[in-house]
């Protein structure tokens, strides 16, 4: 386990997370949009768009650890990658507004299939554990400057 792993993990969280609150963002700010995108000629509902992430821990190193025969349990994570923005592929809800220049014949509008409760708790959980990885990486630096200071021989 090298000296900077841990806080090359951390550092993988926080730029996950911190993606994970601007999807979050951008389906809030899109919760209204009734023309997301052009198909066929017609226009449909902005749709809600998901973070897909994984562990990073596929790198050259725990290979050749593995392949040796060594235990590569103990050591340092390897973060966490992201692996995608995929959409919510739930059905449109259907309201009716007569009025509304998007509505069909019947006078139904399909909205987002963006639910609101949803991406605050996201963004209240992506926060969450941003904050988390800034506790750890501080952590790591505080042990870090301890070393250091051991290393001094006063």
């Amino acid at each position: 386990m090298g000296l900077f792993d841990a806080v090359n993990s951390a550092a993988s969280g926080l730029t996950s997370q911190r993606l994970r609150m601007d999807v979050a963002s951008s389906n809030m700010a899109n919760a209204d949009s009734t023309r997301g995108q052009l198909v066929d000629g017609e226009w449909e509902p902005y749709r809600r768009k998901m973070v897909t992430m994984s562990s990073n821990e596929s790198n050259f190193s725990s290979h050749l650890q593995s392949a040796m025969g060594r235990n590569t349990e103990a050591s340092g994570g390897g973060g966490v990658q992201v692996d995608g923005i995929v959409e919510d592929q739930s059905p449109f809800e259907q309201v009716y507004r007569p009025n509304h220049p998007d509505a069909n014949e019947e006078g139904f509008v399909e909205m987002p299939n963006v639910d609101p409760l949803k991406e605050t708790v996201d963004m209240m959980s992506a926060s969450r554990s941003y904050e988390a990885n800034i506790t750890s990486m501080n952590a790591s630096k505080n042990m870090m400057l301890k070393a250091l200071e051991i290393g001094q021989g006063q």
